[in-house]
C-alpha cells in the first residue's frame, strides 16, 4: 500500500507537500485545482516502469499508456525549463521484505516493513537526466539506523551513496558508474564494481512490484455492447475504459475467491459478488453473462431491473449500470493488496448510487486490503464516508481526505480535511460543494418577492 506522495514542480504543483495516502485516499475541490495531476504522477511512474526501454529517464506518454502527458517541458511546473522534478514515495509490501546478506545467504541482513524512494529528474528542452535517487528504510518502527541506498550525478558521472552499510569495492582500477536505469534503478555494473551489492535488486524489484500492482480505470468508460468476445483469455484489469470487465468476469468464473464480510472464507465468484451489489444499489435485480450458442466465443449480459419484469440486455437499460460495473469488477478482481485509481466513478449515476460506490470501497478495503485512491466531485460519495466513519464502519485513519484549490498565481494547493471519531469535517472548506446555504436563502428570498408581487 502506498503510505505517502511528495511532488515538486510537477504540472500545477510547485509543491504538493507531504501527501499522507491511506486505504481510501480521495482529491476533491474545483475544476483545474490539480486533482487529477496527483493521479497522473502514479501513472507517470507506473508507465516508466513498463516501459520496455531501460534508458529511457521517463515515460510520459502515447496513445497506448495510461496518461500522455507530452514531454519534459509541458510536465514541468510553469514550463521553466531547465528545471528538476522532484518525486518521493513510500509504501509498504504486501509482506516485509527480507534482504539476505550477499555474502552468507543463511544470515538475514534486513527485514523492511516499509520502503521510500525519492527521485530527482533534470531536464532542459534537449534532455532529461537523473541527477539523484535513492532507496531508503528503517528495519522497525523503534530502529533509529536509517539506511539509504542511491546514486547521485557529480561532475557528469554517477557516484553510489550509502549509509548505515558500507558497501565492499572489488579490487582493481575503479570505474565510474554509467547512467541510471530508467529514474529508479542501479546499473548492472554496479555488482561488478562491488562484492555485498547484489541485494540493491531486490530493493528495485520492490518499486517494480508495487507499481505492477497499481490499476488505473479511467473517466470515460465504453459504452455497453450487444455482444461481448471472449476466446479464454484472462485480462490483467478491466482495462482503462473499462473495456475488459466482462473479461474479467468471465475469466474468474470458476473462482470462488470473494469474502462477504470481513475475515470469512471465499463464498462467491467475482459475477456473483457484482449482481450482489447490483442489487443492494437497486440498480437491477439479476445480473448474468450468458454465450450465445454452445462453444461459442461470443457472450451478452442480461439484466432484470425487478423479480418480476423480463430480461434484457445491458444495452436497452439506463447507461449507469454499464458505468459502474467496471468499478464494482475492478475492485474484486484486481489482486488482494492492490492500489486502485479511479477518476470520477461517480460519473453518470444517480446520488443514491454514488453514496453506494462508497460502501463498495469500504468492503474492498476490509475483505481484500485494496487501497482506493480516488478523484471525485460526488458530495454523495464522501457524506456516505462519513457517515461510515460516525458508525465505526470506517476508522478516520483508514481515510485520507483532500481538498484542492489554486492560489493567484495559478498554483495548486492541497487542503488535508481534518476528520473526527464521528466523521465530522472540522475545517470544512469555503464552498466545498458550492455555496447551498447561499442557494436556498436566494430561492427563499426570489420566492417571497414574488409571493409580495402578486
Amino acid at each position: 500500500m502506498i503510505t505517502e506522495l511528495y511532488a515538486e514542480q510537477f504540472k500545477s504543483w510547485a509543491s504538493t507537500g507531504q501527501v499522507r495516502m491511506a486505504p481510501i485516499t480521495g482529491l476533491f475541490g474545483t475544476n483545474s485545482s490539480g486533482k487529477t495531476s496527483i493521479l497522473q504522477l502514479l501513472l507517470l511512474l507506473k508507465q516508466t516502469v513498463e516501459a520496455a526501454d531501460r534508458q529511457r529517464v521517463l515515460h510520459t506518454g502515447d496513445e497506448r499508456t495510461y496518461v500522455d502527458l507530452g514531454t519534459f517541458f509541458d510536465i514541468i511546473h510553469a514550463h521553466q525549463i531547465p528545471s528538476t522534478l522532484t518525486v518521493a514515495i513510500a509504501w509498504k509490501p504486501a509482506t516485509e521484505l527480507r534482504i539476505l546478506d550477499p555474502t552468507d545467504e543463511r544470515r538475514l541482513l534486513f527485514s523492511i516493513p516499509e520502503l521510500r524512494f525519492s527521485t530527482a529528474i533534470k531536464g532542459t528542452e534537449k534532455a532529461i537526466w537523473v541527477e539523484r535517487f535513492e532507496y531508503s528504510f528503517h528495519t522497525s518502527q523503534r530502529d533509529t539506523q536509517q539506511y539509504r541506498f542511491g546514486m547521485r550525478q557529480v561532475d557528469q558521472k554517477y557516484e553510489l551513496e550509502t549509509e548505515g552499510y558500507e558497501l565492499k569495492r572489488t579490487r582493481g582500477r575503479p570505474a565510474a558508474l554509467p547512467a541510471p536505469t530508467k529514474c529508479y534503478g542501479f546499473p548492472d555494473q554496479v555488482n561488478a564494481y562491488y562484492q555485498n551489492a547484489g541485494f540493491l535488486a531486490d530493493l528495485v524489484l520492490a518499486f517494480e512490484e508495487m507499481f505492477n500492482s497499481v490499476f488505473y480505470l479511467g473517466p470515460l468508460r465504453e459504452y455497453p455492447q450487444r455482444n461481448y468476445t471472449w476466446s479464454g483469455q484472462q485480462p490483467q484489469d478491466v482495462g482503462r475504459r473499462g473495456e475488459l470487465a466482462i473479461a474479467a468476469i468471465l475469466a474468474s468464473r470458476e473462482k470462488r475467491t470473494i469474502r462477504i464480510g470481513k475475515g470469512k472464507r471465499p463464498t462467491k465468484t467475482l459475477e456473483e459478488r457484482v449482481a450482489q451489489w447490483m442489487r443492494d444499489l437497486d440498480l437491477i435485480h439479476d445480473f448474468s453473462v450468458h454465450p450465445i450458442a454452445e462453444n461459442r466465443k461470443s457472450y451478452e449480459v442480461r439484466l432484470r431491473l425487478t423479480a418480476h419484469s423480463p430480461e434484457v440486455l445491458i444495452t436497452d437499460v439506463g447507461f449507469g449500470v454499464s458505468q459502474i460495473l467496471p468499478v464494482i469488477v475492478l475492485c474484486y478482481y484486481a489482486p488482494e493488496g492492490s492500489t486502485i485509481i479511479l477518476e470520477q466513478p461517480e460519473i453518470h449515476l444517480h446520488p443514491h448510487v454514488q453514496a453506494g460506490l462508497a460502501d463498495i470501497f469500504i468492503d474492498a478495503i476490509h475483505t481484500r486490503n485494496i487501497q482506493i485512491i480516488l478523484e471525485s466531485h460526488s458530495e454523495h460519495l464522501l457524506r456516505r464516508l462519513q457517515r461510515r466513519i460516525a458508525e465505526g464502519a470506517l476508522s478516520p485513519n483508514q481515510a485520507a481526505l483532500y481538498f484542492c484549490t489554486t492560489n493567484r498565481q495559478g498554483a495548486s494547493q492541497l487542503q488535508p480535511l481534518q476528520l473526527d471519531q464521528y466523521g465530522n469535517i472540522t475545517n470544512w472548506p469555503e464552498n466545498f460543494f458550492g455555496d447551498e446555504f447561499g442557494e436556498i436563502a436566494a430561492m427563499q428570498e426570489a420566492a417571497l418577492k414574488r409571493q409580495i408581487g402578486s
